[in-house]
């Protein structure tokens, strides 16, 4: 049982799925922030273009 648990600790197959694993994490993250950014811009032109024509119809 001891040599088994020495093995075990010993063990580092496991840690490059991990670190794959936080890596597509982090990458999943970035996504999520560019992707809020490049919203809140568009969202805010599209209201710039919204007040422009707006203005022009009633004029």
């Amino acid at each position: 049982m001891v040599n088994f648990l020495n093995k075990l600790g010993r063990d580092e197959s496991g840690a490059t799925a991990v670190e794959y694993g936080l890596i597509l994490a982090l990458i999943f993250l970035a996504m999520v922030g560019a992707i809020q950014t490049f919203g809140t811009s568009t969202i805010t032109m599209w209201n710039k273009v919204q007040t422009a024509v707006s203005t022009a119809t009633s004029a």
